[in-house]
């Protein structure tokens, strides 16, 4: 039962972030140059339009959803398996999610480096 508790957390780990990853960086592209919009309307200008935007707040939520599922994984697992396991799957997920939602270019180089990251913790499931 343990080791079903371990996977499901890597497998909350990976959504919520993955998600996050994606609506704070859906944000920040609709907020356009942070650098630009500070040098014309100041600080609190950035700031003011960063958490206005809407889908930035669930991006937010969805990182605090997995940091609180590492915590959790964490208590049930072995911390040389959950980091990782979450972190290089959370590497290749990130790769889908940027071409499926952010229309963004994966060049080869990026999806081979998922596959090899996706073997290896094929090799580190297996072997605990």
């Amino acid at each position: 039962m343990r080791d079903l508790y371990t996977w499901l957390s890597i497998a909350l780990i990976i959504a919520f972030s993955t998600s996050g990853d994606v609506l704070i960086s859906y944000s920040m592209k609709c907020v356009g140059d942070l650098g630009e919009l500070r040098r014309r309307r100041g600080l609190l200008a950035v700031i003011n339009q960063v958490l206005h935007t809407p889908t930035f707040p669930l991006g937010f939520v969805c990182m605090v959803g997995g940091f609180f599922a590492l915590l959790f994984g964490l208590s049930w697992g072995d911390v040389s398996l959950i980091a990782p396991a979450s972190a290089s799957l959370t590497f290749v997920t990130n790769a889908v999610a940027a071409k499926l939602f952010l229309n963004e270019t994966v060049d080869k180089r990026r999806w081979a480096a998922a596959v090899l990251v996706a073997s290896g913790v094929a090799l580190l499931g297996i072997t605990t």
